[in-house]
């Protein structure tokens, strides 16, 4: 099934994709949108209201506990970004912070000089995974989604060893617009990614590409970080990113537009905005 949370920011309600694309409100049978509240649910998606047409879409599952990242997980991407290839894979941490829905701008930082994009695709956590096997790794998923890895390469890099300085900006996480349930995905090692800059493709990508497979990876990091549901890990990015473009790097600039996507998880599109003062709003 394809879950989803449509409407204002802070007031989203839990919603279904229907055969035909169009969003069901499922409010009157979960609160929202979580992997407890989907776990073995099923339900004909006519039975449920329509939503109204051009809603916002926020994240798509409720109350994430952290995001973990994967990086330099092609093999391409590690070159092109000129760093070696990882015999183990890169973990980081992004800020919960930088949550934002699928559709919503995405927010450059002050003095941004080196924005940039990544399409990833996000595995959501279903059940507590603490030294999980391999073999049993896949168990654990509650759904899969896009993710937009936005990065600003200059506090990623040239700021210490601390990726997550350039990584962990507000709205530096776009994820949904659906959550998707393995039982949708056919294989998870088989989807593939794209992501076009103001109407011209940059990354092409197939999952299949990876290193380090999902399975890898959830069996990977649950040695050292102890994964609980609802938690999203994202898997790395195939090559075609800003910071490899030749013969001159692109980087992003307000009025920018990002679309991206992943073969049977939906499409995001941002467009890409200059700081301003937030304030006490929450993103995500």
């Amino acid at each position: 099934m394809k879950f989803c949370r449509f409407g204002p920011r802070g007031a989203e309600k839990p919603g279904l994709i229907d055969s035909e694309g169009r969003v069901r409100d499922l409010s009157g049978v979960i609160a929202d949108v979580t992997p407890a509240a989907i776990a073995g649910l099923w339900l004909d998606p006519a039975s449920l209201p329509l939503a109204e047409d051009d809603q916002r879409f926020g994240v798509p599952v409720a109350g994430i506990g952290k995001i973990v990242a994967i990086g330099l997980n092609y093999v391409d991407h590690a070159i092109e970004s000129n760093l070696p290839i990882p015999t183990e894979p890169v973990m980081f941490m992004k800020a919960l912070s930088s949550l934002t829905g699928p559709n919503d701008e995405v927010m450059l930082p002050q003095d941004a000089t080196h924005g940039d994009w990544e399409v990833e695709l996000g595995v959501v956590i279903g059940k507590t995974a603490r030294y999980v096997s391999e073999e049993n790794a896949l168990a654990h998923v509650a759904g899969y989604c896009v993710a937009n890895d936005v990065s600003e390469r200059f506090n990623q890099k040239s700021r210490g060893t601390q990726w997550s300085k350039g990584k962990g900006h507000d709205t530096f996480c776009p994820v949904g617009p659906w959550l998707v349930t393995p039982d949708e995905v056919a294989d998870c090692q088989d989807l593939d990614m794209f992501l076009d800059l103001n109407g011209e493709r940059m990354q092409t990508g197939n999952t299949r590409t990876m290193i380090f497979p999902v399975a890898a990876l959830i069996a990977y990091v649950s040695r050292f970080v102890t994964l609980y549901p609802g938690d999203l890990m994202i898997t790395g990015t195939p090559p075609g990113v800003g910071e490899g473009k030749k013969p001159d790097a692109i980087y992003l600039k307000a009025g920018d537009t990002m679309r991206l996507g992943i073969a049977g998880l939906g499409e995001q599109e941002q467009q890409v905005v200059a700081w301003r003062d937030l304030g006490d709003t929450v993103l995500a």
